[in-house]
């Protein structure tokens, strides 16, 4: 039985070029030694994106003839040059300044938002309609952290039918969506309460029930009160829950979801 494990996992870090040639090298690795296959998106564009939350690359600016004030020809000559000097000082002094405080930016570039994947939901809707939808997994399991548990019920909301018939299970990690704001409707949040379940951020041990004012998936805690480990500190509790999920699929049985509630107290282990 084959299986497709999605991320949605949207970061931001303010070392953005460390984060980036990290990634690349994970990439790699994925390549060579899972025999993964890298898809540029959109098709045909030439672009791979990194992170949904910046979905856009970087062009040069086109450079635009600026009329001087000082081609007015009621200015006298020397006016005019002694204007024109000014100008290319300050331009000078500006061009210092923006390569001094960014080096690697010599160019004035301006963004190209890509098509089809201008936003976190635009790109999970995209990514579903030319890639999951169209795998052969008989067993699909999401895993979404923070903004990316948004993207996924946004992805439920206007793919419902077709989500509901390829997911297994979807594991959120400290995700910020909100059924009420997303108007989620009432067929999706039971779905949601019997096939996921949100890993937030917590002092309580991994897997302690965690109290929620949302009516859709049962709330564990993941081990951390840390926002960005959420996603790391519940991988044995995520894979044992897709486990389950996967076996009770096969076998036409629905997982105890909430058996999380009834955990042994770490004292009596």
């Amino acid at each position: 039985m084959s299986h497709l494990l999605i991320f949605l996992t949207p970061w931001k870090d303010s070392n953005m070029l460390l984060m980036k040639i990290i990634t690349k090298y994970v990439y790699e690795l994925l390549e060579k030694d899972c025999n993964l296959k890298k898809i540029s998106i959109p098709e045909g564009y030439g672009v791979i994106v990194l992170n949904p939350n910046e979905n856009y690359i970087e062009v040069e600016k086109p450079k635009t003839h600026v009329q001087s004030s000082s081609d007015s020809s009621d200015e006298p000559a020397e006016k005019r040059e002694r204007k024109d000097k000014v100008s290319k000082e300050t331009k000078k002094r500006r061009d210092f300044y923006e390569k001094y405080r960014n080096p690697q930016r010599e160019k004035e570039m301006m963004q190209l938002y890509i098509r089809e994947n201008g936003s976190p939901e635009e790109h999970a809707i995209y990514v579903w309609d030319h890639f999951i939808a169209q795998s052969a997994a008989e067993n699909v399991f999401f895993v979404a952290h923070s903004y990316g548990g948004l993207a996924f019920v946004e992805l439920m909301i206007q793919r419902e039918a077709d989500v509901k018939s390829k997911v297994t299970a979807v594991a959120l990690t400290d995700s910020v969506h909100n059924v009420w704001h997303q108007e989620a409707g009432k067929t999706i949040r039971e779905w949601m309460r019997e096939n996921c379940c949100n890993w937030v951020s917590s002092s309580e041990p991994l897997d302690t029930s965690v109290e929620s004012m949302l009516p859709d998936c049962p709330r564990v805690s993941a081990g951390t009160d840390r926002h960005e480990l959420t996603s790391w500190k519940s991988f044995p509790s995520i894979f044992k829950f897709f486990t389950e999920a996967s076996e009770a699929k096969t076998s036409s049985l629905k997982p105890a979801l909430t058996r999380r509630s009834h955990r042994i107290k770490h004292e009596e282990l």
